[in-house]
C-alpha cells in the first residue's frame, strides 16, 4: 500500500492550554511539563533539537541532550571544535526544540549562548561512561575522515594514553547554556487550532506572557 506524504497527519486531542493553566515564570511551566514527560516514561525526554546559524547566517540543526535546567538557563555538552561550537562562536545565539509526541506538546527556546565554567564541564565529563570519555578524546568531531577506522586507532591510542590514572577532560570539550529570550509552550489540538502560549524577556528581568495564533 502507498501513502501520499501530504496525507500524513494527525489530529491532536489529548489537551488544552489556556492562559489560565500557565504558570508565571516559564521555568516553572518547564518543570511543570518536564514532570509530566518523566511520568510518562517517554523514551529520551531530554532530546532536544538544537538549531545554530554561522557567522553568514546559514542555519544547521541537529539532536542533542539536554543534561540540566534552571533559572539560569538550559545546558547541553558537546565539542566546541565541532560545527555547532564553531558557530557558536561566531554567532551565539541558538533555537532549541523539545517535541514529545506522545503528550502532543512543542517547547520552543530561543537565546543567546555561552559556555558554562570549566568546573560545571568537569564534573559532567566525570560523570560519564568511560567510552564516552575516551571518544571525547578520540572524534574530531565534524571533521572530513577517510574512514572508520581512523576513529578506532585514535580509540586505541587514547586508551593506551590513559592505562593509568584518570581520564581528564579535554580543553576543547565542555558545556553551553542557553539563556532564554523567549520560550514558547505548544499544546496540539484539533484541526490544527493549537495553544501557544509565549514568554518573552522584559528589560527589567519579567516575563510577558502572550498567546499566539496557531
Amino acid at each position: 500500500m502507498s501513502y501520499s506524504i501530504a496525507d500524513i497527519r494527525k489530529d491532536y486531542q489529548m489537551q488544552s492550554l489556556l492562559e489560565t493553566d500557565v504558570a508565571q515564570d516559564p521555568f516553572d511551566q518547564f518543570a511543570n511539563w518536564w514532570d509530566d514527560a518523566m511520568k510518562s516514561e517517554l523514551d529520551e525526554i531530554n532530546a532536544m533539537t538544537l538549531a545554530t546559524a554561522s557567522a553568514t547566517g546559514m542555519p544547521a540543526a541537529r539532536i542533542v541532550l539536554l543534561k540540566s535546567f534552571s533559572a539560569e538557563g538550559f545546558v547541553f555538552f558537546t565539542n566546541y571544535n565541532s560545527q555547532k561550537g564553531i558557530e557558536l562562536q561566531e554567532n551565539p545565539f541558538a533555537s532549541l526544540v523539545f517535541f514529545w509526541k506522545e503528550l502532543e506538546r512543542q517547547v520552543r527556546i530561543s537565546g543567546r549562548v555561552e559556555k558554562v565554567s570549566a568546573a560545571e564541564s568537569d564534573a559532567y565529563f566525570h560523570s560519564r561512561p568511560e567510552g564516552s570519555r575516551i571518544g571525547a578524546w578520540a572524534s574530531p568531531q565534524s571533521s572530513v575522515i577517510a574512514s572508520r577506522e581512523v576513529i578506532e586507532t585514535n580509540i586505541t591510542m587514547i586508551e593506551q594514553q590513559f592505562t593509568e590514572g584518570e581520564i581528564s577532560r579535554p580543553p576543547h570539550w565542555g558545556g553551553y547554556v542557553v539563556i532564554p529570550e523567549v520560550i514558547e509552550f505548544w499544546q496540539g489540538r484539533p484541526s490544527r487550532l493549537h495553544d501557544r502560549i509565549l514568554y518573552s524577556k522584559m528589560a527589567a528581568g519579567s516575563w510577558k506572557v502572550e498567546r499566539l495564533a496557531p
